[in-house]
């Protein structure tokens, strides 16, 4: 795997193609409010700036053909008036009820995508998290969702609100004399050839430009997350500046893409703006003498001014469509890696009731770009029945619970709880058999009740209360300001490593699951507490399957079975007792206990 800022950048084609597709299905799903809050701001468009001003060219013409004068009687006129007053009511009574409508699908829009967002993040593997930083993820979903807002409205007022009135300028135009359409449509053809090339070079730049910000956001995050070590070694100074550094260079790119739209591109546009109108002033003053008169010098002139604005708007409507489409990619750029542990198509059911002895059948497994941690291993433990993995740093033995919960799958032989294969199962319904807890628990930035209720979302609280008491966490919560209401802050700062070893213990013994994974589950605890939760343990494991990860031998000496691991290989099995006796690699780490720790050196850790 490739470090978690590897995964950052400007994301191809194919990504930009995928989030249009996710826009794409938005505006289809909710089309009964799409398609008036695209077209009634174009038909308001129409009304104020193209109708109004016929009106009032016809007008002028009628003037100037009855009296050769710009003077007439109201009388005459208020037909004319009325019809000017009415098309700006009318046109702007249209935007009304489009912006009425466009604000609900951006809402509705935004609200589906943040869900999207989060569903199609939580279907990744666990790798995938190990791979890229909390808070580009974070920056990434928010951005899709709430992109769709630009994307929408860009498409709404600038694309649809252009294209539509320029239609219906076309057909006017052509009434007066079909040279006036092809003059005006040759020109915006040409103008956008000319500026073709132009953007896909600005494309390139704002890759380049993309990355800049992506290392940004990837430093800022790392930083934060790991503020204590920051402070620990006196290194905010070396931090700032890094940030300087790469928020300097991202200046530099933004810069460098924002001038290259403003003075490549605009430059071509402006001098091709001023020939429409040239082009369009010509026309129209050729066309005076002919048979309609001033009427046609005036639509003329108005509709190619028009067409004008348009041109010049062309670089402003693309960059806020490119700015939009890019963060969304930097989404989409993620789920074109698909998660490598899936359920089956058709998961089986779990057995009824549950049983819960594990096998290992000649399970093959070998991390990433690494050579094969397990080759054919085979472990056997019956239900009901606790045994200690044991051995050097590096054996394997988080990897087997790992894999016993799938988070990463292996690459040959079975896995089997209660004679199913895991692989057959539904991720859920697998881990609903399961209580984990890890060396490192993790917390979430909630209230403590809420940390241990996190196991079983319905638990009551006199249940919730149970589980803490056997944990023996009621005895530093009844001290909090807050008691279990306290919020314990982000990655459970406020809580000592051995408290929040407590909570995770207390979410095991809430989740009331028939097998148990305890990775070093005591570890961080000091020897009183560790006697306390021992006991705790000890009756949570009563009539469960526990498999017990542990460098501290005395934590698993009393165990049914301990397993000694070597290098992916179980090297010995059997009691305590058994295993000194034989005094083989299980004697040798216990000899070499110093306190009840092992010295332990390892060429490499396990903890993938």
């Amino acid at each position: 795997m490739g470090s978690p800022e590897s995964h950052e950048g400007s994301p191809g084609r194919g990504s930009v193609l995928l989030a249009l597709r996710y826009y794409g299905r938005e505006l289809a799903r909710l089309r009964w409010l799409t398609i008036p809050a695209m077209l009634l701001p174009a038909l308001g468009n129409i009304g104020i700036n193209y109708i109004a001003p016929l009106v009032v060219a016809k007008l002028v013409g009628r003037i100037a053909g009855d009296t050769g004068t710009t003077s007439a009687d109201i009388g005459s006129m208020l037909p004319y008036l009325l019809a000017f007053a009415g098309a700006l009511l009318a046109g702007e009574a249209l935007w009304r009820i489009g912006f009425h409508c466009i604000n609900r699908v951006d809402a509705r829009g935004i609200e589906h995508l943040y869900v999207i967002g989060m569903e199609e993040l939580y279907a990744k593997d666990a790798s995938f998290f190990h791979d890229n930083f909390a808070g580009s993820l974070t920056k990434r979903v928010l951005g899709f969702a709430s992109r769709f807002e630009e994307f929408v409205d860009t498409l709404t007022f600038s694309v649809m609100g252009s294209f539509v009135p320029l239609v219906f300028a076309s057909v006017v135009l052509w009434q007066y004399d079909p040279l006036l359409v092809a003059g005006l449509l040759t020109l915006i053809a040409f103008t956008a050839l000319c500026v073709a090339p132009l953007i896909r070079r600005r494309q390139a730049l704002v890759a380049q430009r993309e990355r800049a910000i992506a290392r940004v956001s990837g430093h800022v995050a790392d930083s934060l997350m790991n503020m204590d070590t920051v402070r620990a070694f006196a290194a905010e100074e070396r931090e700032a500046a890094e940030h300087r550094s790469r928020v300097a260079e991202s200046r530099r790119l933004m810069l460098r893409s924002w001038d290259y739209g403003n003075l490549r591109i605009d430059t071509i546009v402006a001098p091709m703006s001023v020939l429409t109108n040239v082009l369009g002033l010509v026309l129209a003053v050729a066309l005076g003498a002919g048979e309609h008169g001033v009427e046609a010098v005036i639509v003329a002139f108005t509709y190619y001014a028009s067409a004008t604005r348009i041109m010049f708007e062309f670089n402003q409507i693309y960059r806020r469509l490119e700015s939009s489409m890019t963060e969304a990619a930097q989404f989409t750029e993620l789920l074109r890696e698909p998660p490598t542990v899936l359920d089956p198509p058709s998961p089986q059911p779990l057995s009824s009731p549950p049983a819960a002895d594990v096998r290992f059948e000649r399970v093959h497994f070998a991390h990433a770009a690494g050579k094969p941690l397990f080759e054919g291993l085979d472990l056997a433990v019956a239900d009901g029945t606790k045994i200690g993995l044991v051995g050097r740093s590096g054996g394997g033995k988080t990897t087997l619970t790992r894999l016993l919960l799938r988070m990463t799958d292996i690459d040959a032989g079975r896995i089997l709880i209660g004679g199913q294969d895991i692989s057959k199962l539904s991720q859920a319904d697998l881990r609903s058999l399961i209580a984990y807890v890890p060396q490192d628990p993790a917390m979430f930035h909630r209230t403590l009740r809420d940390n241990i209720a996190f196991a079983r979302p319905d638990a009551t609280d006199a249940e919730v209360r149970r589980a803490a008491a056997a944990a023996h966490v009621t005895e530093f919560a009844d001290a909090l300001p807050d008691g279990f209401d306290t919020m314990v802050g982000e990655r459970g700062v406020k809580l000592s490593g051995g408290q929040r070893q407590r909570v995770a213990l207390a979410r095991a013994i809430l989740r009331d699951a028939p097998i148990l994974l305890l990775d070093e589950a005591t570890s961080a605890l000091d020897s009183e507490s560790e006697i306390l939760v021992q006991d705790a343990l000890w009756r949570l494991m009563d009539g469960r399957t526990a498999l017990v990860v542990a460098h501290r031998l005395s934590t698993v000496a009393g165990m049914d079975r301990l397993v000694v691991l070597d290098r992916g290989r179980i090297v010995e099995q059997g009691s305590h007792k058994e295993l000194l006796a034989a005094d083989g690699a299980y004697a040798k780490l216990w000899q070499h206990q110093s306190g009840g720790f092992l010295d332990d050196t390892p060429a490499r850790a396990d903890r993938h």
